[in-house]
């Protein structure tokens, strides 16, 4: 064996970062839950005894995550007056009310670990691991992962992007949002159009719970409803809108929740797709999004598909050509793609 070292140093630092990043997740998740980058944000520029003050919490230990936010650039530090702050992108990113939240998504892998046992398993046996089995975080960490990109995108430009669509959510449409989880996707139709009622659907009991206190507490309880069904036989017909928001992909059978999909639709009804960004062949997602969401997949999103059968497990990068086909096969004769992000493509497809 004839190791050239330079390509070993570039693989080791690598590794280096990688697991600083695994113990940067459960440093972010403690910040998280702590409210540390806001009290940074809000005393800034500002000591550890000041952020471990507002927060109400030990300084010794702020000092510590202070020091490892700053090394890892999710917080900058001055030399000069050894103090901590935000620049205007790390607040956008980690302590605005109204920005992403990102430290959100830490919780999914923090989550995912308390299951690692039986996930290995899963994968192990090919036997899968249920959505319901993960830890409750994990259904927390995954709503506030991706509410942020729908906050920003669905309204001012999916919708806009659906062919007469959002002229018939203005005066008033039946929506239904299949795998709503949290009810994210599903409050924000209802905000946006007030003529419009929504119906969410999801199997997992709890995130329906959960959804329709949301509902209750934004005052949408009259136009906005949650109910526990899956995707291959949630209830109604003749809707004029159906959406699935990432989690077509996870579903054992996905084609027979698309069919369903097209039966429940109205004849000049629209079946909008949203799911993780991919291109059709591995080499073109072998990037920082592709490993996100191929490793996430591995231990979530195939691992809840193999739980059932077909066991299909189309996975988090299925790519827009398998969408499409498998679109076609339900039944949908006009499919296209109506809009795009780094994070997510959206599919417009129609009876």
């Amino acid at each position: 064996m004839t190791i050239d070292q330079d390509r070993l140093d570039a693989l080791l630092g690598r590794f280096v970062t990688d697991v600083g990043a695994g113990f940067h997740a459960v440093n972010a998740v403690i910040g998280d839950r702590l409210g540390l980058y806001q009290a940074l944000a809000a005393v800034m520029p500002a000591t550890p005894e000041d952020v471990a003050r507002h927060a109400g919490v030990d300084e010794r230990h702020v000092r510590e995550w202070l020091s490892g936010q700053a090394a890892g650039g999710y917080v900058t530090y001055d030399p000069d007056t050894e103090r901590f702050s935000l620049t205007e992108e790390q607040a956008f990113l980690l302590a605005a009310p109204d920005g992403m939240q990102a430290a959100a998504a830490f919780h999914l892998p923090v989550a995912l670990a308390r299951n690692v046992e039986p996930v290995t398993e899963a994968v192990r046996t090919g036997s899968g691991f249920a959505w319901h089995r993960h830890d409750p975080e994990l259904f927390e960490g995954t709503e506030r992962f991706f509410r942020p990109g729908y906050a920003a995108a669905l309204v001012p430009s999916w919708i806009p992007a659906l062919d007469g669509v959002e002229e018939r959510l203005r005066t008033g449409a039946r929506v239904a949002d299949v795998g709503c989880g949290h009810g994210a996707s599903s409050l924000l139709m209802a905000q946006a159009y007030p003529a419009t009622t929504v119906t969410g659907f999801d199997y997992h009991r709890g995130s329906v719970e959960v959804a329709g206190k949301r509902a209750g507490d934004a005052g949408l309880g009259h136009r906005v409803s949650f109910e526990v069904a899956s995707a291959a036989d949630f209830p109604g017909s003749g809707y004029d809108l159906v959406t699935v928001f990432d989690a077509l992909h996870d579903m054992p059978d996905p084609l027979a929740a698309a069919r369903h999909v097209r039966e429940a639709l109205a004849d000049d009804g629209v079946f909008m797709l949203v799911e993780p960004f991919a291109g059709d062949r591995l080499e073109d997602n072998l990037n920082p999004v592709g490993r996100l969401y191929y490793t996430a997949s591995t231990a979530i999103c195939v691992a809840h598909s193999k739980t059932a059968p077909p066991a299909t497990a189309l996975g988090a990068q299925a790519g827009e050509a398998r969408l499409t086909a498998l679109l076609r096969e339900a039944g949908f004769t006009r499919v296209r793609r109506a809009a795009s992000t780094p994070f997510n493509l959206v599919l417009e497809a129609r009876p």
